[in-house]
């Protein structure tokens, strides 16, 4: 295949082979897998405790604030490891030493307003 198209003509083809290994892969084992339902395997499972009350639980709010800080300090390593490789290349030293500094400063700004607001608190 040649061409503009014959390019997107490989790249859909090699996709519709992805995806018909993967919907394989789920048939087939959908088709060996054992099926013996008990009333036992039906309940809800929480962590070996058997389950009492409603379904519906309030969560604190603490949690997402917890989880919107391990965002943060994820996105902060994503940044960090491509800033690495490119601090080492010449004429980039400084430019990229400055940026990383004030978006370290950004960070720890925004840590040091939850921890003055003590969300950081766990109790």
């Amino acid at each position: 295949m040649g061409g503009y198209f014959g390019s997107y003509a490989v790249v859909a083809l090699l996709m519709a082979i992805g995806v018909a290994v993967f919907a394989g892969g789920l048939l087939v084992n959908r088709l060996l897998r054992p099926d013996r339902p008990t009333p036992d395997k039906l309940t809800t499972y929480e962590c070996g405790v058997d389950p009492v009350g409603e379904g519906w639980a309030q969560s604190q709010v603490r949690y997402y604030v917890f989880t919107y800080l391990y965002v943060v300090f994820a996105v902060d390593a994503v940044f960090l490891f491509p800033w690495a490789t490119v601090f080492a290349a010449p004429g980039f030293g400084m430019a990229t030493l400055v940026e990383m500094f004030v978006f370290l400063a950004f960070i720890g700004i925004g840590i040091l307003y939850a921890w003055r607001k003590r969300v950081l608190a766990w109790t």
